[in-house]
């Protein structure tokens, strides 16, 4: 079967409706895929939704990162003429009181720092694997900070039986020193042996005296537990860029990889929205009234139709609406460079961006490629993302655009922005977004086949305004441009302010995809 992708977006110009209906459905039906009116409780109508739709403010928060904190230590008892005690400052039941108050000191600075959602459980303490019975908040953790002052291997593995995500903690100079500072990883990471030799857990699970060490896999773990089971709504339905019609693989490997809940609108359904959402006087008032307030934003200028901005707005309140009656902050848009615009009258792009804004995630062309990629990297940055074209790579510099840039690209302040149309149809209303230059960015280019991510640093030298997508950015990264070359895979990146390479290493292998981080 031949696949045919004249544009940078696949598939438009079949846009889905009664002749072509949406080709993955029979596929879906039962595998993860619902759609809202099944949510909604019967047919889609503004009435439904109106007074629902989050004007302003930020996105519901991610969840909390439940954290198990457990002190594992031993009491030892003098025997004549022999070796009584192991290594370790941890010998008696005041040492390990004094141990506890130290631990939870410590949580609370970790705590106060964290930029990201995370609970730190009571601190539990103990010396065999019986006690861990007594530890009635076991269950309720999602992840263990293990801190290995002492003990043997039957706690530790009952600990690994769980099936939870460890963090090992030893001490050599920020405290007493720990007995599993000598031992960690010749009995228990090899179990006696030359190889690994544990399930679920390996030698970048162990930390030593570093606080910022156990911050950014917390991070990790964090983002990756807010990214697994995302409900997602997706208009027109999921898609992929690389596939032709026919059962979905891509939408198949991601709702097994990463259990996403997608719900689907029609867009059959999101048209009779708008159309009712024009004719509510309060949402056409509070639209034109938020695209006001946006356009007076310090640093940014109106190059395109007013009302192509307040349309954009109107659609933000109708997205808004629909994801706060599914319970969830992602939607993606399939057909945005068609058959959404003489919906909405105006293009997706600026809505998404505003989206983005507020903590929303939200992503234009239902590219199921990328789109879990997006999810992790937003949900342990703490920021918007910006999903992009890429170009090829020269002079160890490459060139990255799309037309729906967020403009909070930390996550707090707005970047200088042009409102422009979307380039290709030349209609409605895109952010051509000044990203900062010097910042660096993380980048992900994801494979086609959900194997194999690769990860790129580099830094923003320039923000061009070529005749294409209305966002632009050149990076400059250090691997070699051949390498670059050979080695990026699938279409679509992702691209966040700061670096996050580390901790995307760490959660992907939890999810069986290579990491391979280009440096």
């Amino acid at each position: 079967m031949t696949i045919q992708h004249p544009r940078c977006c696949p598939g438009e110009g079949k846009p889905e409706g009664p002749g072509n209906a949406f080709t993955r459905r029979t596929f879906l039906k039962g595998a993860g895929v619902t759609a809202l009116g099944s949510v909604a409780g019967g047919g889609l109508a503004w009435s439904l939704f109106a007074g629902q739709a989050e004007t302003a403010g930020e996105a519901p928060r991610p969840r909390p990162l439940k954290v198990k904190p457990i002190l594992v230590y031993e009491v030892p008892v003098r025997r004549a003429q022999t070796s009584w005690r192991s290594w370790g400052g941890i010998q008696t039941e005041a040492d390990a009181r004094a141990e506890v108050a130290r631990i939870r000191g410590e949580l609370a600075a970790l705590a106060k720092g964290a930029e990201f959602p995370v609970e730190f459980l009571p601190v539990a303490a103990v010396r065999q694997a019986g006690d861990l019975a007594a530890v009635k908040d076991l269950e309720e953790a999602q992840a263990f900070i293990v801190y290995a002052a002492g003990g043997w291997l039957d706690v530790y593995e009952a600990l690994d039986k769980t099936g939870k995500d460890r963090i090992f903690f030893c001490r050599h100079k920020s405290g007493p020193v720990y007995l599993w500072y000598e031992i960690i990883s010749p009995r228990y990471l090899r179990k006696h042996g030359d190889s690994l030799a544990v399930q679920g857990a390996d030698e970048d699970d162990v930390v030593i005296d570093s606080q910022d060490e156990i911050l950014w896999r917390l991070r990790a773990l964090a983002g990756l537990m807010n990214t697994k089971g995302t409900r997602i709504l997706a208009v027109g339905g999921p898609s992929a860029w690389a596939e032709p019609e026919g059962p979905g693989s891509v939408v198949k490997r991601v709702l097994e990889t990463w259990k996403f809940d997608l719900v689907t609108v029609p867009y059959e359904d999101l048209g009779r929205l708008i159309r009712e959402a024009r004719d509510d006087t309060a949402v056409v008032r509070r639209s034109r009234a938020r695209a006001d307030a946006y356009l007076r934003r310090p640093a940014t200028s109106l190059e395109t139709g007013r009302a192509f901005v307040e349309n954009g707005v109107l659609l933000d309140e109708v997205f808004r609406a629909l994801m706060r009656k599914a319970g969830c902050r992602a939607l993606t848009i399939n057909g945005c460079m068609g058959t959404i615009m003489p919906l909405a009258e105006t293009s997706a792009c600026l809505t998404l961006s505003t989206l983005n804004d507020d903590g929303y995630l939200a992503f234009c062309e239902s590219d199921f490629v990328v789109i879990p990629s997006g999810v992790l990297l937003s949900n342990i940055a703490g920021r918007p993302v910006f999903l992009n074209d890429p170009t090829y790579p020269h002079d160890r510099t490459i060139t990255l655009a799309h037309c729906t840039a967020p403009r909070k690209m930390d996550g707090r302040a707005s970047e200088p922005a042009r409102i422009l149309t979307h380039f290709e149809s030349d209609y409605g209303a895109a952010p051509k977004v000044e990203m900062a230059k010097g910042q660096v960015v993380t980048n992900i280019a994801p494979d086609f086949a959900s194997k194999r991510w690769v990860g790129l640093l580099g830094e923003i030298v320039e923000t061009p305004c070529l005749p294409i997508c209305r966002s632009q950015i050149d990076i400059r990264y250090k691997c070699g441009d051949r390498t670059l070359a050979q080695r990026m895979p699938g279409f679509h990146w992702m691209t966040a302010y700061g670096d996050f390479t580390r901790e995307l290493g760490y959660a992907l292998k939890r999810v069986g995809i290579a990491w391979d981080l280009l440096s």
